[in-house]
């Protein structure tokens, strides 16, 4: 009988390679029955995974391998080449991982192997765990931690409370591909409603967090709940700065932060024909594409001259622009909203648009006032130190709220992505245990528009000189932020790899 065929490209790995096929720092994507496996090597050491991300499905054989671990090229998750582990955000699921022999000159994968308990953080054992852990705040940062901390063993009581309807989600396809409605509402939690129960994290939805005793550590909730805690994670993100002009409150009006706005969002635009996004931020601009998907009229509204240029310089804001209104999208930049109706938005400079959906993006800002109130030593954020601890011992931040001091910049910097907020989630995790690891991750951030990924990695809020590699109307640059001739920052499309070299190298710079 013959033996069936798979439809996964590359080699059958259970049949082997010549081993020349895979030179010293090399990978490979073959698969094994119905398994996508990517087989990799270093030195005289071969490994097999899974091979592709369990984060969004990237395809790791075309991401970067470093040391005994691969990088994926879409959202720059890492995983152990020898366990399948998730090393860093945004992944948390480990890949599979396969037994390896080489014969001769040719290499053979064989079984899978059995899911290994997660090794303990390499580092000095901390002398005793803390017994009450307290996370307030459901985001990236807050789900993160808790994550990491059970992933790490710790076996002590831990809650988290949330100021949200809804466990953790992910946030960033809210904007884009459940927004457009190519997503479907399974993809968007974080984990399973029963990951919570069966890993006992005590899930506190719809509470409010009103005080921190510092003085007995005890978080206060709005009903009157005491929890006390040996460690604290303030991870309590950022809200949208709220429109304050005439007709704001019209219940065709939304906010885009959590699982709920973007159900209102998507339950007006089952009906609207014509939208208006105030702000053209990354958030503004992703939503104006995914209503562009609704097949929507949208106008973009915003002060600046050009889409994300303080961040991305002129040359990249006019290629989103020009992409943008490809799609259908009018922009009409220079201006700001004066008043809503029923019907209409009034602008600036006169006139008025159409709508019956208005997205309000102009920006967010920390939620600091439980820090605040708590005595905890603020600085447009929360400041903490090289471990995310904050002024108060025993105290953490993490996420849109911490302002940390950056080995790359050699300044203090609070930034507001996803993949920051999760990462330092778990460095804080692994410091409430006692590991004393500094946070020392590149900042990364990624942006969609249709079918546009932006990839930046670093962080320049000021440069003075900017270089392109690339044509960026052909959809393949790179662009480097330089301030005083060291790179500060990388943005690009399409040249995954090179980004990824980028991050690696500023990585090697601060170290």
């Amino acid at each position: 009988m013959a033996t069936p065929q798979s439809n996964l490209p590359g080699p059958d790995l259970t049949q082997g390679v010549p081993i020349s096929d895979l030179p010293d720092g090399r990978m490979l994507s073959g698969h094994v029955g119905e398994d996508a496996v990517l087989l990799a090597r270093r030195g005289d050491e071969l490994f097999a995974i899974g091979a592709t991300c369990s984060h969004y499905g990237g395809p790791l054989a075309e991401g970067l391998m470093v040391g005994d671990s691969v990088r994926c090229p879409w959202h720059h998750a890492c995983f152990s080449l020898k366990t399948g582990e998730a090393l860093h955000a945004p992944a948390f699921n480990a890949v599979g991982c396969w037994k390896v022999e080489r014969r001769d000159d040719r290499v053979f994968v064989r079984e899978k192997k059995e899911l290994a308990a997660t090794d303990r953080t390499a580092g000095v054992a901390p002398a005793g765990w803390p017994a009450n852990i307290v996370i307030v705040g459901g985001g990236a940062a807050g789900f993160a931690a808790a994550e990491r901390l059970r992933r790490e063993g710790y076996d002590g009581k831990l809650v988290m409370v949330s100021s949200d309807g809804a466990p953790p989600v992910d946030r960033p396809n809210l904007s884009k591909d459940f927004l457009a409605g190519k997503a479907p509402e399974e993809w968007i939690p974080l984990r399973p409603d029963s990951f919570y129960s069966e890993n006992a994290i005590e899930l506190r939805l719809a509470a409010n967090a009103v005080t921190i005793d510092v003085r007995v550590h005890e978080v206060v909730l709005e009903d009157g709940t005491r929890l006390a805690y040996d460690r604290l994670l303030l991870a309590t993100g950022a809200e949208p700065v709220r429109l304050s002009i005439p007709g704001a409150d019209l219940p065709h009006v939304r906010l885009l932060r959590s699982l709920a706005d973007c159900h209102a969002i998507i339950e007006r635009a089952a009906t609207a024909r014509r939208a208006v996004v105030l702000g053209a931020s990354f958030i503004g601009l992703e939503v104006a594409a995914s209503l562009r998907m609704r097949e929507i009229d949208v106008h973009v509204v915003a002060p600046g001259r050009r889409p994300m240029e303080r961040v991305l310089g002129p040359e990249l804001g006019d290629f989103v622009r020009a992409l943008h209104e490809e799609h259908g999208v009018v922009f009409h930049l220079g201006h700001t909203a004066t008043e809503i109706n029923n019907k209409r938005v009034a602008l600036s400079g006169g006139g008025a648009l159409d709508a019956d959906l208005v997205v309000a993006g102009i920006g967010v800002r920390p939620r600091i006032a439980l820090a605040e109130k708590a005595g905890l030593a603020l600085d447009r954020g929360v400041m903490v130190d090289e471990y995310l601890e904050t002024s108060a011992p025993g105290i953490f931040a993490a996420g849109d709220i911490a302002r940390w001091p950056d080995p790359h910049t050699g300044a203090r910097i609070r930034i507001e992505h996803w993949v920051v907020a999760e990462r330092q989630g778990q460095a804080a995790a692994l410091n409430m245990l006692g590991y004393r690891q500094k946070f020392a991750s590149v900042p990364f951030f990624w942006s969609q528009h249709y079918d546009v990924p932006i990839n930046y990695v670093g962080h320049a809020e000021t440069w003075d000189t900017l270089t392109i590699d690339g044509d960026i109307a052909a959809k393949d640059c790179l662009l480097r932020y330089r301030r005083n001739g060291r790179v500060l920052a990388v943005a690009s499309i399409y040249r995954d790899v090179a980004n990824l070299e980028a991050e690696l190298a500023m990585e090697r710079a601060g170290a």
